[in-house]
């Protein structure tokens, strides 16, 4: 046997004994989707004992361009809205006097202003706590949403229905997100693909409270459980606010659910690929709400089942053109060559089951957004790319975002 093919086979059996424990682990967890339950569907008519229940907090700091399609969706659920409460953290791009536009044509909406960022906070949840503060005490139910969002028509009652139904104290939904550029779509869902490969998909039942999931941009909590958990005091320095607290709270009893709210809310969050890789690199690892050792666990995942099958694949390809297999192949390379393309079958499918999770309206409807969305079938190339993010993002120690400066520190993050 030559020497290249010795070294081929001792690295191909590498490979094998990294990925093949990972495969296994990865496959019980998207087994488990099989059993999720269905996209909530969108509930115009409130029941008597929902009305007034529902204070909205929507935090904002310099949304101007963004929050309208939010106030105009939040404004058109009903009557389970008791209050609207939008808390600026002082913006200077006219945000506020948009918003108090909408709260001249609505008493429901108000605005309010956060105090001074305290230390060992970061803004998100900081103004989430002052609306949480701040809201109406006869309201049973705290919704959190996002400016970017654009809720539905029914988006409240539904959250209620499947909330009272289920018996959830906590649950959040997935939304529909909305993409534009080529980078996105090529970027964006190799970053979502991340989450699901580390924990399970949006209306799967998860086991244990250390993998329990949950989306910030509509996070529905019982105000007896914020009361429990003083706010969202737990997740103050957390950029990963939302999972922080839902896990805080699992473990503190309260049951947490985690839905697909593709037909009820959608979400525009950043524009093109560099904010996309800003943006959702941010707080992608979670690493203010896992220990160490599942974040290595989960790195060890992404890297195996995730970054390496297409780059293993291709040098395999580029192998058999200048060798051909006479003389490296062995039955080790055989296996690593089998393990890696069912891999990347398994993320071909997986591709495919998300593609209902995003807005494909613009590229039914112009020529030019139909090639750019083309590139959501070539995001598995970016699979690397974004594994490499969360590598980033994990050994980052510090975090500029919306204007101010964040040193993380041992799953601590500190306002400069």
């Amino acid at each position: 046997m030559s020497f290249l093919a010795e070294v081929i086979g001792a690295a191909s059996l590498i490979c094998l004994l990294i990925q093949l424990p990972a495969t296994f682990l990865l496959l019980s967890r998207l087994l488990r989707g099989a059993r999720r339950l269905s996209p909530i569907q969108p509930r115009l008519t409130a029941t008597q004992q929902q009305f007034a229940t529902v204070s909205v907090v929507v935090p904002t700091l310099n949304e101007a361009n963004r929050v309208e399609p939010c106030l105009v969706g939040l404004l058109q659920q009903g009557e389970a809205v008791r209050e609207i409460v939008v808390v600026d953290s002082r913006s200077t791009d006219g945000t506020q006097a948009k918003v108090a536009a909408f709260a001249a044509k609505d008493n429901r909406l108000r605005l309010e202003t956060d105090e001074a960022l305290p230390t060992g906070w970061v803004g998100r949840p900081w103004a989430l706590h002052t609306g949480f503060l701040r809201s109406d005490k006869q309201s049973e139910w705290i919704l959190g949403i996002d400016a970017d969002t654009q809720p539905q028509p029914g988006l409240v009652n539904s959250l209620l229905q499947e909330a009272q139904a289920q018996g959830y104290d906590i649950v959040s939904l997935s939304p529909r997100f909305i993409l534009k550029a080529a980078g996105e779509w090529w970027l964006q869902p190799a970053m979502l693909m991340t989450l699901i490969y580390r924990f399970d998909s949006a209306g799967v039942k998860t086991p244990g409270t250390e993998r329990a999931m949950a989306n910030g941009q509509c996070f529905l909590a019982r105000r007896t459980v914020l009361e429990t958990l003083d706010g969202y005091s737990c997740a103050a320095s957390s950029f990963c606010d939302d999972v922080t607290l839902v896990r805080e709270a699992a473990r503190c009893g309260f049951k947490v659910g985690f839905l697909d709210g593709a037909d009820v809310i959608s979400v525009r969050m950043y524009e093109g690929i560099a904010e996309t890789w800003s943006g959702w690199g941010r707080s992608l690892d979670l690493k203010d709400s896992i220990s160490k050792g599942q974040l290595w666990s989960d790195l060890w995942l992404l890297v195996s089942t995730q970054a390496l099958p297409v780059p293993l694949l291709l040098a395999a390809f580029v192998l058999w053109q200048q060798q051909g297999w006479v003389g490296v192949g062995s039955p080790m390379l055989g296996g690593a060559i089998a393990l890696n393309s069912l891999l990347l079958v398994i993320r071909l499918g997986m591709q495919a089951a998300v593609a209902g999770s995003y807005d494909w309206s613009e590229a039914i409807a112009s020529k030019s957004s139909f090639l750019k969305s083309l590139f959501f079938w070539f995001s598995p190339l970016a699979d690397p790319l974004a594994v490499l993010r969360i590598f980033l993002s994990a050994f980052q120690r510090s975090i500029q975002w919306r204007g101010k400066t964040y040193q993380k520190t041992a799953s601590k993050n500190y306002a400069l």
